[in-house]
């Protein structure tokens, strides 16, 4: 009995916050699965800008499946779209750097690595339309010997990961680092 008190007390919050089954984005649909919220204590403010910097510098073992680091923007981007927060006041960059930079790679250049389809160059493609910048750091760039042609169209190439996280802080982006 002790033992099923103490596990329904644990996941008494997910119950009532939280709805089980996470749902698609009405922004970017293939990607960004989100949960409900029902009643937030803590409110989204949906006037303001949110201006938000991903530092993505890893990636998983898996070269299968997409990148979970760089499907966050899909899901920041979902939840806030569904919380009513409008496109116009979202900006979204990611900086990729270290072993993350296979996942900007595009289809031919990762077949060869890989022997298979990049699976994030739909999410690549899905988050670029939608104005989030994705930005390589130029000296992980030449460190792993990937040139400009070697990376999805959409890719923007920086002096350095470190270059380009400065420069957006100091347009006000807020840093989410992994």
């Amino acid at each position: 009995m002790k033992y099923a008190t103490l596990f329904i007390l644990a996941i008494l919050p997910g119950l009532l916050f939280c709805q089980n089954e996470s749902k698609k984005g009405n922004t970017i649909k293939e990607f960004g699965k989100t949960y409900e919220v029902t009643n937030p204590d803590f409110k989204t403010d949906t006037k303001n800008e949110m201006k938000v910097v991903f530092d993505i510098g890893r990636s998983f073992d898996d070269s299968t499946k997409v990148n979970p680091l760089i499907n966050t923007a899909a899901r920041y981007l979902n939840m806030h779209a569904n919380a009513g927060v409008s496109s116009e006041n979202m900006k979204i960059a990611l900086v990729i750097h270290g072993n993350a930079a296979n996942d900007l790679l595009n289809n031919k250049k990762y077949i060869k690595k890989f022997g298979i389809s990049n699976p994030n160059t739909p999410l690549i493609s899905a988050l670029t339309e939608k104005g989030v910048q994705v930005i390589l750091c130029g000296q992980t760039a030449a460190y792993r010997n990937i040139s400009k042609s070697d990376v999805h169209p959409n890719i923007q190439l920086a002096l350095s990961a470190m270059t380009a996280l400065v420069q957006l802080q100091n347009e006000h982006y807020r840093l989410i680092n992994f």
